[in-house]
């Protein structure tokens, strides 16, 4: 591009805010041939990569290549690379809405780090987290399903076949499958709020699979222990597993609150939308006769034990210190030890269930 067509005269500092090292790795990252040098191609392939969806036509390119190539030179040598990162003209296009919601909600490492790299490389889009999204697909496909039957207060023919129903207790699934009914549209849409923008971007950082581990274990933990202390009520609804990822999120913020971004703000609306909720569940269940309704609030209580526990355990840790080990290995044992204690109680304590 001819230099009349650029703006020669922007001066525009190099003050990168990661380290030296860490653009030395994305830059060497994206320099193929390994010349010091990236190329239109190779610049072509970082914006053409999976994070921004082929989205951005040529001309597009040109321009970018236009306001970075200071030389003139038709490649970008590593000083006019980090200038490029920084250039508030591309901010829009290198740091885009995603990453802006994925790190408020999760931990940041410090600005200079020459171990492991950077908390940005660790969150990713592909494999795409969708887990939450398929339980919260099902889930909406279910409702629909009963409430096509007239029947939205876990009453139709899939509810029935999916609560947890304490006098079918034999039937093992109902301690996980009552996760995919729910008792009206106010319920549904709650769970799926935070299955969505809470269990999303967790996958995006900790994968589907540890996230999934942590959803499950407060499905499970929910159901088990209301059988023991509530054994007469019904169960429906996600709300062990979403409580599960509340904890489990709170357990991220502890292990890293000095990386967390707007720490001590998370903890307490989290904790503030938590002690609302199983308090309006406490109150209406014993305080207000008129509601004839049996909430089963304690799968809400060990669904965030079961999340705070698995979170730990499961959960990636940004800077592992001792006293972090010690605890780990505290929350493997206790989760497993009362997860046993209920499954054997369940099992073999049937007077409780006359």
């Amino acid at each position: 591009m001819p230099s009349g067509q650029r703006e020669a005269t922007v001066s525009i500092p190099l003050t990168p805010t990661r380290s030296d090292m860490y653009w030395q790795r994305i830059f060497n990252k994206y320099d193929k041939d390994n010349d010091g040098r990236i190329s239109y191609v190779e610049l072509k392939a970082i914006i053409e990569s999976r994070e921004y969806d082929h989205d951005l036509p040529d001309n597009v390119v040109e321009k970018i290549m236009g306001l970075a190539d200071r030389d003139n030179s038709g490649y970008l040598d590593f000083a006019e690379f980090v200038e490029m990162m920084h250039h508030p003209a591309l901010k829009a296009i290198f740091g885009h809405f995603v990453a802006r919601y994925v790190h408020s909600i999760i931990p940041q490492r410090n600005p200079v780090d020459t171990i492991d790299g950077t908390y940005e490389e660790e969150y990713t889009c592909w494999p795409p987290a969708v887990c939450m999204i398929l339980i919260s697909l099902v889930e909406i496909a279910l409702f629909c399903y009963d409430a096509s039957h007239g029947m939205t207060q876990a009453n139709g023919p899939i509810a029935q076949l999916f609560i947890y129903n304490p006098n079918k207790r034999q039937e093992a699934w109902r301690f996980l499958t009552y996760m995919l009914v729910h008792v009206g549209v106010v319920h549904l849409l709650v769970n799926l709020l935070v299955q969505l923008f809470l269990g999303v971007p967790l996958e995006m950082v900790h994968r589907w699979w540890r996230v999934t581990l942590v959803y499950l274990a407060g499905v499970a933990a929910g159901s088990l222990a209301t059988s023991l202390t509530d054994p007469k009520v019904y169960l429906a609804g996600a709300s062990g597993g979403v409580y599960a990822l509340i904890a489990a999120h709170i357990a991220t913020i502890i292990m890293n609150w000095k990386e967390m971004e707007f720490a001590i703000i998370q903890l307490l609306v989290f904790l503030l939308l938590a002690g609302v909720d199983v308090g309006t569940a406490v109150y209406d269940r014993y305080f207000r006769p008129d509601i004839k309704q049996n909430i089963g609030y304690v799968a809400h209580l060990a669904g965030a034990v079961a999340g705070l526990l698995v979170g730990i355990g499961v959960l990636r840790n940004l800077e592992r210190r001792k006293w972090e080990k010690r605890l780990w290995w505290a929350a493997v044992v206790l989760y497993f030890s009362l997860m046993i204690s209920g499954i054997l109680a369940n099992i073999f304590w049937t007077e409780r269930f006359l």
